[in-house]
Parts: C-alpha cells; sequence; structure tokens
C-alpha cells in the first residue's frame, strides 16, 4: 500500500524479510518502487513492488501466503516457486 509512506513501507519490507530469514535462506531482495497498477485496486492506481528470492521448508510458503493475505497493508502477494 503506498499510502504507508517511506518509513512505513520500509517497516513492512523490513517485518517480511525477518520473517523469511527467520524460516529460511533469503537470497535475493528487489525493492522496484513505486509503480502504476495495471488497474485499480481498492481505488487506489499506485503501489510498491518487491520481489523476494528464497529457500525454505515446503511448508513455509503457505503460511507466508496466509500471513500475506490477512495482512492490510498488502495489496496484493504472489509466491512462485521456481524448478529446479
Amino acid at each position: 500500500n503506498p499510502t504507508l509512506g517511506e518509513e512505513g513501507i520500509a517497516a513492512l519490507v523490513e517485518k517480511f524479510k525477518a520473517m523469511v530469514e527467520a524460516e529460511g535462506t533469503l537470497t535475493n531482495i528487489d525493492e522496484w518502487g513505486k509503480r502504476r497498477l495495471a488497474y485499480a485496486i481498492d481505488y487506489k492506481t499506485e503501489g510498491y513492488y518487491v520481489l523476494m528470492s528464497f529457500t525454505s521448508a515446503p511448508e513455509f510458503p503457505k503460511e507466508l501466503d496466509r500471513i500475506l493475505g490477512i495482512s492490510e497493508d498488502i495489496m496484493r502477494s504472489m509466491i512462485v516457486c521456481k524448478g529446479e
């Protein structure tokens, strides 16, 4: 959610970064920043994009997806499993 401001966004990124590091290995974090959305979500036309690459146990992505889904400050999320 881009309405959080820079400090709020940084705190949210740190929160999920710490969660991933606690459960697995964070290999890369790429903050793309504010970008225009393809379509409005809750009347918002911009979003803050972050790409995290990590390795973890097989059950962690499901738990992370659940937490991302109930977080009010996350508009959309996607977890993709890369092939080996």
